[in-house]
C-alpha cells in the first residue's frame, strides 16, 4: 500500500477515532482526520517495527484499518493529554 492510500486510511480512521474517544469534541472533524492521518503513519511504522513486517507495501486489509485506528486513537489521546483536556466531563464545579 503506498503512502497516499495510508494518508487516505488515516483520514478515515482518525474520523472513527472521534467516535471511540470521548471527552474531545474540541478537535471537530478536521482535527481527527489530521490527527488520524498522523496515527495510521505512526502506527503502521510501529507495526512494522514490532511484527517486522512492511504494512507499508502490503494490501489493504483488516489488519491495516485495526492498525491505523488505534494509531489514531492513540494520536487523539497523546494530543488531548499534551493539550490538558481531560477525557471526561469535570461535572459541575
Amino acid at each position: 500500500m503506498s503512502i497516499i492510500a495510508w494518508i487516505v486510511l488515516g483520514a478515515i480512521a482518525g474520523y472513527l477515532a472521534g467516535f471511540l474517544v470521548r471527552g474531545d469534541e474540541g478537535l471537530g472533524i478536521i482535527g481527527h482526520i489530521v490527527l488520524g492521518i498522523v496515527g495510521a503513519l505512526v502506527g503502521g511504522f510501529l507495526a512494522g517495527v514490532l511484527f517486522h513486517t512492511n504494512p507499508i507495501d502490503g494490501g489493504l486489509d483488516l489488519s491495516s484499518i485495526v492498525v491505523a485506528t488505534i494509531g489514531a486513537v492513540i494520536a487523539v489521546v497523546v494530543w488531548n493529554a499534551v493539550t490538558g483536556r481531560a477525557r471526561t466531563g469535570r461535572g459541575v464545579a
